[in-house]
């Protein structure tokens, strides 16, 4: 029998009791259960887009392509059960306990599914309360800041024929206000830190303190490099950069940050630079108390400038009480270079980079190719290269782009060899093989990536578009999902991604909502809005597609479907010949 080892979130639900309700009353019993599948179950798998692998006689096994999606469904069969329930003595009433897990399974040939991520979830589901839900920390991640009900934080849970012990998280549901949360955003910020894992935490952009307005990159350079050395722990929960970020100059309460990010800690501090004199002030605090937990103050020459970053890092550990693993120490221990002039061309490039226009990508390689010549063994800086030059050759920046992807594929391959511990190396090759049609390199470095770590959101987006152009879109849009976990305030290509991977399962509607979105919030995009008329052909809503493409020539009077045929590396051509129908049925081309 032939396997497909996949990403998928994983609900299991049975019956509590089962075996003495059966016994008191067979027939009763199983004629409910009937009912309760035919009215309530099933229809709600359903809509939630639940594929049911396997009944197991009084429960069921039940795959889902997000875990918001199991969730929502758990919380609609729990809620429908208390309903169902009014009124009928309390030893002859149904009641399920559910279990959620976000894990690696197996699919056989026969649709079943096997592996860890289906035994854990049973697992869970044995833990579970009556009438409750159960949740990993993996599946908790993805909703968490969804969630807008009582959350019990279960502790370390050594599950049954389950090697290592999980943190549990259990949803008690079934009273009138219960619900997922159509946003981040929960009710109160006393409520949100509490519902947060307590090993959550972000690190808010340090204030530049220098009265240099130009030395901004320095200060947040340091910031983003420790959020960078957190997210490698495997225990931590780390927001990522651009969510973060959001308050850059904003006269913020932490317990507002808390609740907007979903994190019980925030880390805030400043930068004063001065000459070769640098001074860092750094606090914790506790986001549900405003309380401060450890604080310090660093008055260092700059060539003490990593000392302090792992001092900092070090310390936050230390407050949190964060039980290290050796592969977290492993993670942990400096890779980056130790030469003051490098590391700042590094930071200035960076910056740069980070604001995607021609001329600003352009200045962020000379600084870069500054910092490799340098130092050649910084591997950051080789990966930031390669993005570079990969940036030139998708938006056609450079006059041949064939030779951009090559000093791409050379400087990615380059920051693998000098760090292989390094996951912005490993993101960088993911996504230069990638467009480089090397399907397989990209998702195992993309998977790399995320091994090293763990709260990287980047890494998730990577591997999920490469999922996406390998003709995976279904398991891509659980990547999406955690993605938009860790990083809140996701940029918006994300919602392209998840747009395009929709596209292809033939959700066209669905597709349109979030282009729309995506539209909303990047009015020049022109990529966005060529897939929107695509999916407007597709739906038979041929004016609006007419419509959208004149968009997209405004926007770009250049755009070129060819140019757009020869860099998206699908991987099977018909994938965006699906795009091409749905433009032609709306006679947008030929």
């Amino acid at each position: 029998m032939s396997e497909n080892r996949k990403l998928a979130a994983i609900l299991a639900a049975d019956v509590v009791g089962y075996s003495r309700l059966a016994g008191a009353d067979e027939d009763r019993t199983l004629a409910r259960l009937r009912a309760l599948r035919s009215d309530l179950i099933d229809p709600t798998i359903a809509v939630h887009h639940g594929r049911v692998v396997k009944r197991t006689g009084d429960g069921a096994l039940v795959e889902f392509r997000s875990v918001v999606d199991a969730v929502r469904c758990a919380i609609e069969v729990q809620n429908g059960m208390v309903e169902r329930n009014d009124g009928v003595p309390q030893d002859r009433r149904i009641e399920f306990r559910i279990g959620i897990h976000l894990g690696d399974v197996v699919e056989e040939s026969d649709g079943d599914l096997m592996g860890d991520g289906v035994n854990i979830a049973s697992r869970l589901e044995g833990v579970a309360a009556a009438g409750a839900i159960c949740l990993s920390e993996d599946a908790y991640r993805q909703v968490k800041a969804r969630i807008d009900l009582s959350v019990c934080d279960l502790g370390s849970t050594q599950l049954k024929n389950i090697a290592e012990p999980i943190r549990v998280y259990s949803l008690q549901v079934g009273s009138a206000g219960t619900k997922i949360a159509g946003t981040s955003e929960t009710a109160t910020s006393q409520s949100a830190a509490a519902a947060s894992p307590k090993l959550s935490i972000a690190v808010l952009p340090f204030v530049n303190m220098s009265g240099d307005a130009e030395q901004d990159y320095f200060a947040d350079g340091i910031s983003e490099d420790i959020i960078t050395a957190l997210s490698k722990l495997s225990q931590l929960f780390v927001i990522a950069r651009n969510s973060s970020f959001t308050f850059k100059g904003k006269n913020v309460h932490v317990q507002e940050v808390g609740a907007k990010l979903g994190v019980r800690h925030v880390l805030e501090g400043s930068v004063r630079k001065s000459g070769n004199r640098v001074r860092i002030t750094a606090q914790l605090i506790d986001a549900t108390t405003g309380g401060h937990l450890w604080a310090e103050r660093f008055d260092r020459d700059l060539t003490d400038i990593f000392a302090v970053q792992d001092d900092v890092t070090q310390q936050i550990v230390g407050a949190l009480a964060v039980n290290l693993t050796a592969g977290d120490r492993q993670r942990l221990a400096p890779g980056q270079t130790r030469h003051p002039e490098a590391y700042d061309c590094f930071l200035r490039g960076r910056e740069l980079w980070h604001r995607l226009t021609k001329q600003t990508n352009s200045d962020a390689r000379d600084l870069l190719q500054r910092a490799v010549e340098l130092d050649p063994n910084f591997a950051s800086a080789h990966a930031f290269l390669a993005l570079t030059h990969g940036l030139d050759y998708l938006n056609q920046w450079s006059a041949s782009p064939q030779r951009s992807i090559e000093q791409a594929h050379d400087a990615a391959t380059l920051a693998v060899a000098r760090g292989d511990s390094d996951p912005l190396a490993h993101w960088a090759l993911g996504l230069v093989n990638l467009y480089s049609r090397q399907h397989d390199g990209a998702i195992s470095e993309a998977e790399r990536a995320i091994a090293l770590n763990p709260n990287f959101a980047e890494g998730q987006v990577s591997l999920g578009e490469a999922l996406i152009y390998s003709g995976r879109s279904q398991e891509a849009l659980a990547y999406f999902d955690r993605a938009t976990v860790l990083n809140p305030y996701f940029p918006d290509i994300v919602l392209h991604f998840q747009a395009l991977a929709l596209f292809q399962l033939g959700r066209y509607e669905e597709a349109v909502e979030l282009l729309l979105q995506r539209v909303s919030r990047n009015p020049v995009t022109d990529v966005s809005r060529a897939l929107l008329a695509a999916c407007y052909g597709h739906l038979g809503r041929f004016e609006e597609a007419r419509a959208t493409w004149q968009e997209v020539l405004r926007v770009n009077p250049g755009y070129s479907l060819e140019y757009r045929r020869k860099v998206l590396p699908f991987k099977n051509p018909a994938d965006f010949e699906l795009v091409m129908e749905g433009l032609r049925r709306a006679g947008v081309v030929q």
